[in-house]
């Protein structure tokens, strides 16, 4: 299982990964790409060496990029290995998914031929995936993102900052960036003869066929999607040219695609996104209408593509898809956000939505319908006239009617109009809960704590344990309705978040629920079960996450020590 903080090490990673591969699509030469792929590997990967050996004409394999030493890079930057040094080396060792990895116990066979290495011999490792100063990690690049297409080049990492070798989670993040690295490679080397194509065409007029045939293969057979669009005039933007690839990417045939400019095409929640990129070196990552009424991910890049005298003439746009990228991405953020067991929103993801319902301001009495209404829709008509009429006629002396001056910055966020619909609860600021109950209705907090787990845990093991979780954790979700929510605060312990409730609707609740996990539970061929105790706290504005979660807790406690040990349990 794994530990509390192993999401938040996730998240921070996804970001970081993020951001080194964001920086390798806005490098501006092949150069530049090279270095700062190995640039990444050690700002965002955690490892402390990198190198990238790039495939020359020849088929041999040259280092163009090193990060981490400037020793070691002046040593080996410039030097080649064989390519059938290299082949040997990637059919070594282990087979980490694309990865392969050749320990040292197997790598002093590789010490005396040509490919140019910095590695160094050391004591044997304490522990099993120690790593050692002779271990060799490679993460090929090939030109269509996956083993089978031709090889772009080789990125060998060394020392990792944590001392051990990765875990398959930093399998999978080294994985992706190469992924990611070669398109990038890839990109940097169409755009260059891209680039040095369009120079020729409007520099050299005499051999203008010679030029126009050149872009139209380059601009045709590319393996991504390519454009080129009108600039200024009526038509600006307007599409003119389209290849393959993009009409296969989009499912519309060049014909079609000349009646359309790309802000006819994009999302509209995109459309933004496009207009604030900027014509020359813009780039934007958004999404564009198939066909069929679907959407894809993609990165849009403009060059401008311009007349020496006369100044822009069109703009050339490459457009990338990026839609696998943002599968996974989407899944490695839903893994920091969720419990790997039970697949619930975990402790981060719950406090994150509580705050996202409380604010700063107090909870003070409890509205009428009427009131609730009114500021569930916005309707401040006799406020705004009390304001009115206490101000200079313009009904913008806000501060006079609040019942704590507005300096006091318990009111920041909010304006004299505030759409926040703040919490209230059946129940008083201090806790108590009114005689009769009133029809108020609250987000309510039910916590909950498994009684009886920890001898199922004891007598059958963890795996017994795991099971009776992922069971509660069902039967839970299964318990409430669609929109509350369900969240595993770690151990047994789980929490229920379920709005518009009253204090009667949030005790029927913690019954059914305690029904729910009563029954016994099938594990292995044996029948176990749990009980469970809950505390209903009650979120309102003006409390923090912590402190909803706490009063719920505690009342858990109250209630669980109310009954005797023997009911707990239902056995």
């Amino acid at each position: 299982m794994e530990t509390e903080s192993e999401p938040y090490v996730r998240l921070a990673t996804l970001h970081q990964l993020h951001q080194v591969m964001a920086d390798m699509n806005t490098a501006r030469s092949l150069a530049d790409t090279l270095q700062t792929v190995a640039d990444g590997v050690v700002n965002g990967l955690g490892y402390e060496l990198a190198c990238v050996n790039l495939v020359r004409p020849d088929g041999d394999l040259v280092v163009a990029a090193f990060s981490g030493n400037s020793a070691a890079e002046a040593l080996i930057t410039g030097r080649v290995g064989s390519r059938e040094s290299w082949e040997r080396r990637l059919s070594m060792g282990e087979a980490w998914g694309e990865l392969r990895f050749i320990p040292y116990t197997e790598g002093w066979v590789l010490d005396e031929d040509d490919v140019p290495q910095w590695f160094t011999d050391g004591p044997p490792p304490r522990f099993d995936d120690e790593w050692h100063p002779s271990d060799r990690l490679f993460a090929p690049m090939y030109a269509t993102g996956a083993a089978g297409g031709e090889l772009l080049g080789v990125i060998s990492v060394d020392r990792p900052r944590n001392g051990r070798r990765p875990g398959a989670w930093g399998r999978e993040a080294l994985q992706m960036y190469a992924f990611q690295a070669a398109i990038a490679i890839s990109n940097a080397r169409l755009r260059a003869n891209m680039q040095r194509a369009l120079v020729r065409l409007e520099r050299e007029q005499q051999a203008l066929r010679a030029s126009e045939e050149s872009f139209r293969q380059a601009f045709e057979y590319a393996p991504s999607g390519m454009a080129v669009a009108e600039m200024g005039g009526d038509q600006h933007g307007r599409i003119l040219r389209t290849n393959d690839a993009l009409c296969r990417l989009l499912g519309r045939p060049a014909s079609a695609m000349r009646r359309y400019s790309f802000s006819d095409l994009v999302h509209p929640e995109d459309i933004g996104t496009l207009l604030r990129t900027s014509a020359e070196g813009g780039r934007a990552e958004l999404r564009l209408a198939r066909r069929d009424g679907t959407y894809v991910w993609v990165s849009l890049r403009n060059s401008v593509v311009a007349d020496a005298t006369d100044g822009p003439r069109f703009l050339l746009t490459h457009v990338e898809d990026i839609e696998e990228r943002k599968r996974r991405e989407l899944q490695l953020a839903h893994r920091a956000s969720h419990d790997s067991l039970t697949g619930l929103p975990n402790s981060a993801e719950l406090r994150a939505r509580l705050s996202a319902r409380l604010c700063r301001r107090p909870q003070e009495s409890r509205p009428s319908a009427i009131d609730s209404l009114d500021a569930a829709y916005g309707d401040h008509r006799a406020q705004g006239a009390q304001l009115a009429s206490a101000s200079d006629g313009h009904g913008f002396d806000f501060g006079s009617a609040l019942p704590v001056p507005p300096q006091s910055g318990l009111y920041d966020g909010f304006d004299g109009f505030d759409r926040h619909v703040h919490l209230v609860a059946p129940e008083g600021p201090d806790g108590t809960a009114p005689v009769a109950d009133d029809g108020t209705k609250g987000l309510a907090v039910l916590f909950c704590d498994l009684d009886g787990f920890k001898s199922i845990n004891d007598r059958f093991g963890h795996n017994a344990g795991d099971a009776v979780l992922i069971e509660v954790a069902r039967r839970l979700t299964n318990g409430v309705r669609d929109g509350d929510t369900v969240a595993r605060l770690g151990g047994d312990e789980f929490v229920v978040l379920a709005d518009g409730l009253g204090r009667e609707d949030a005790q029927d609740l913690a019954v059914r629920l305690r029904n729910a996990i009563i029954p016994p539970i099938r594990v292995d061929g044996r029948a176990v079960r749990v009980g469970a105790s809950f505390g209903i706290g009650w979120a309102h504005c003006g409390m923090t996450a912590e402190e909803v979660l706490s009063s719920a807790d505690q009342r858990m406690y109250v209630e669980k020590r109310s009954r005797a040990k023997q009911h707990r349990r239902a056995g």
